[in-house]
């Protein structure tokens, strides 16, 4: 009787352990930020000059085709919300931004690794 006891309490103790490593098993080490409750915190950029040109031709973002980008400190983001051809040729050789950097005052928000603009004005160019 006291081997039959012994032996019930060592299969619980077993059937309980693997229970345990199985559930431990099951969890995330680390949970993505968004299933954490934590997604990606908007940065808000108001009144600040920054570089604006095409982020493929003048800034070398990996991108499909020529899209509107600026620069802030140093870094690049794609522009969503404006069109790079809503401030003429794209392509001229003079003015257009797949060929020359010009500055801009923005207002928006980074979100993404991508600047959603509110407000873009461009700079007079300095002579």
């Amino acid at each position: 009787m006291k081997i039959y006891n012994l032996m019930k309490k060592i299969t619980l103790l077993l059937f309980l352990s693997l229970i345990g490593i199985i559930a431990n098993a099951q969890t995330t080490p680390n949970p993505p930020a968004i299933l954490a409750g934590k997604a990606p915190v908007p940065k808000e950029i108001k009144n600040q000059t920054v570089e604006i040109a095409c982020g493929e031709c003048k800034f070398k973002i990996e991108g499909k085709s020529c899209d509107l980008a600026i620069r802030i400190d140093g870094k690049s983001y794609f522009v969503d919300g404006k069109s790079i051809d809503d401030f003429g040729d794209a392509h001229d050789e003079k003015h257009g931004f797949c060929n020359v950097i010009k500055k801009a005052e923005v207002t928006g928000e980074i979100v993404n690794n991508r600047f959603k603009a509110k407000t873009i004005t461009l700079l007079p160019e300095k002579k």
